[in-house]
């Protein structure tokens, strides 16, 4: 089935017009406020923080680190458009892996002692390119912490051909796809990851930054453990059990640097996995109704009842006094529609199975619920980028509102890193920067290759990856089967 590219949506009567056919409840202020009177613009105050505004850059991993886990001029280079952007709360960067063999890729920052002078000067670099942009005391309110990671099943620390997963428990349908087997951590083995979290959050804290988030999202070990209710001994089973590994990391910091501050970016919902068909066409793996391996399966559409383990979950963090929260759904991994909409998916995924702008509003819809039942936690939304020229549109309204507090920027961080700014100064917005959902910044790293805006961004356009990229493509593009009529 075909649905309309965003950018032909070009005026807000047309917009309205489709969501409204389409039965998609999402609401936008169809005139952007001048700065002065913008919820955009509002600062937010709070547990000894100040954040300037109400945009949020949240984790763009590059896949373009050193192999011994440094900054590349490639990574330092988009941590200074994320400075330059305009956005007072930088959530994490990126993924850092605490230890190697939780590495997502070869390529990915490790936080160890070799490194860490390293991940100070990029903080640095990130905080230069903010000052310079915007005056020299404008880092005075600006929020910035480093995402930690262990990649659990997604694990490739050693060969981007060369998958070494570490899992939480044994899944029937995930595990099929690691042909060569997976590992289940012993529980004595993520008692040792604990500390490594917690050494590394003390290394993070020496580099400068203000908060750590303790990743449980998209498949990875965090975001698994809340779904291991097979596993047997500490780390499963129960609810107490599942979320042991996060108290155990949260108590730890707490011990080792008491005034680091603590956040949580959580897959609050999941679905089933995924497949591609010979058509192209996406199909779930599993009836929902059997599924008994996500943390928050969606059924029948029924949000509200899928969200019975994430309220649980947030409970759990108004009792270990964790105020911020970033809401997102399912993986990247088993069903990136649900969790990164997109038109036109990865070349090794399948085409959307509802309109993109569908799963926007899920998450919007969801984050809103969620924020109406903890007002006292600090929700930042997610799925913003699909949304393209009227990302600012439905980011006012969502402010606004109350549905949200802050407005997440992925993929469009690499795109228009500077659309915060331009919204903000209300200057005339760069149509031809917003990200279109191409998934070359995800083809690329399939494919072993660097992550960036091949489409938009000058540097990637010319970078010696991009010709790779496009033969990569066209050779996967040919390998695949055609369906039969």
């Amino acid at each position: 089935m075909e649905y309309p590219r965003v950018a032909a949506l070009a005026t807000a009567e047309a917009f309205a017009r489709h969501l409204t056919r389409s039965g998609i409840e999402l609401g936008f202020d169809r005139e952007l406020l001048p700065a002065a009177r913008s919820p955009l613009a509002r600062a937010f105050r709070g547990d000894g923080v100040t954040i300037g505004n109400r945009f949020c850059i949240l984790p763009m991993e590059g896949w373009d680190g050193t192999r011994q886990g440094e900054p590349s001029e490639l990574t330092t280079r988009r941590w200074q458009n994320f400075g330059k952007s305009g956005a007072k709360f930088i959530w994490g960067g990126e993924a850092v892996a605490v230890r190697h063999d939780g590495r997502a890729n070869p390529n990915q920052l490790l936080i160890d002692e070799r490194t860490l002078p390293a991940l100070a000067r990029l903080r640095e670099a990130l905080l230069d390119a903010h000052r310079e942009r915007f005056g020299g005391n404008a880092d005075s309110d600006l929020y910035l912490g480093l995402q930690l990671t262990h990649s659990g099943r997604f694990a490739c620390p050693e060969s981007k051909d060369r998958k070494q997963p570490l899992v939480a428990y044994r899944h029937p349908l995930l595990d099929l796809r690691f042909p060569d087997g997976v590992r289940v951590l012993s529980d004595d083995e993520l008692d040792r990851l604990v500390d490594d979290f917690v050494t590394a959050a003390r290394r993070a804290h020496a580099a400068g930054f203000a908060f750590v988030d303790v990743k449980h999202c998209h498949g990875y070990l965090g975001h698994e453990l809340l779904s291991a209710v097979s596993r047997p001994g500490r780390y499963g089973g129960s609810f107490f059990n599942r979320t042991r590994f996060l108290r155990n990391v949260v108590a730890g910091i707490r011990a080792a640097v008491p005034g680091l501050g603590i956040v949580v970016r959580v897959s609050i919902f999941d679905s089933v996995p995924y497949r591609k068909e010979p058509s192209g066409a996406g199909t779930p793996e599993a009836s929902p109704h059997d599924y008994a391996h996500g943390f928050g399966v969606l059924r029948n559409g029924d949000e509200s009842a899928a969200l019975a383990d994430g309220r649980e979950f947030l409970r759990l963090l108004q009792e270990l006094a964790i105020r911020f929260v970033c809401t997102s759904g399912g993986s990247p991994y088993y069903c990136p529609h649900v969790q990164r909409p997109a038109l036109f998916p990865p070349v090794d995924g399948y085409d959307p199975p509802e309109d993109p702008l569908r799963g926007v509003a899920r998450q919007i819809a969801i984050t809103r619920l969620l924020k109406r039942e903890f007002p006292e936690l600090v929700f930042v939304g997610s799925a913003y980028s699909y949304l393209q020229e009227w990302l600012p549109n439905v980011g006012q309204q969502a402010v606004g509102s109350g549905g949200v507090d802050f407005v997440g920027l992925g993929r469009i961080a690499l795109s228009y890193p500077e659309l915060p700014a331009d919204v903000l100064a209300g200057a005339p917005l760069k149509r031809k920067l917003f990200c279109r959902t191409f998934s070359d910044c995800t083809n690329g790293p399939r494919m072993g290759l660097v992550s960036g805006c091949y489409p938009l961004d000058p540097l990637y356009v010319n970078h010696p990856d991009a010709a790779k990229l496009k033969e990569g493509k066209a050779r996967l593009r040919e390998a695949q089967p055609v369906a039969k009529a």
